[in-house]
């Protein structure tokens, strides 16, 4: 069965995190519902960062019970964040043609996004018989499911106890760090 792919990335000191959501076309829907429903009045989009820790604790719970599933990329990021976000994003993009993906999205940074359309395109050229996977940017606001990927990368990268309560939801860790 293919996956549709939402990602969004943090960074914490030298490490550049990238979380990629993979989810099921059949759980594209019950997910999304399950996130826009932990929204609190007026709020648009949850966002860790701007979150409360009890507000946290209930997301991750929520999610980890849905069996929600993210993937993270890693690489030091000291001698350029773009370059890191580069080779995460390369590696991404092989594993989800691996995997048949039929769709990325990702997380808009508004007047940087041709960076990731560039290293898009160039990988999928090496593979053009596998290069039917569509991908757009999107501004978090635009899809909940953006939310899935920036609360898991978050705690994710946070580590200590929000490391081990998101722990159900993270599936791989890919350390592409070089030195």
């Amino acid at each position: 069965m293919t996956v549709h792919a939402f990602v969004d990335e943090s960074r914490r000191n030298d490490t550049y995190y990238l979380g990629v959501a993979l989810v099921d076309p059949g759980a594209l829907a019950p997910l999304r519902a399950l996130l826009r429903g932990l929204l609190l009045p007026g709020q648009r989009e949850l966002h860790f960062n701007r979150e409360t820790p009890q507000r946290r604790r209930l997301v991750l719970s929520r999610l980890a019970h849905f069996g929600a599933r993210v993937d993270v990329y890693r690489a030091d990021c000291r001698k350029s964040e773009e370059l890191a976000r580069r080779t995460c994003v390369e590696r991404l993009v092989n594993d989800l043609l691996d995997l048949g993906a039929a769709r990325l999205v990702l997380d808009s940074r508004v007047g940087r996004d041709y960076h990731d359309v560039r290293t898009i395109r160039d990988v999928l050229g090496t593979r053009p018989s596998e290069s039917s996977m569509a991908y757009e940017h999107f501004d978090s606001t635009g899809d909940p499911l953006l939310w899935l990927a920036d609360l898991a990368v978050w705690s994710y990268g946070a580590g200590g106890d929000w490391g081990r309560r998101v722990a159900p939801v993270i599936g791989s860790v890919i350390r592409l760090d070089w030195s």
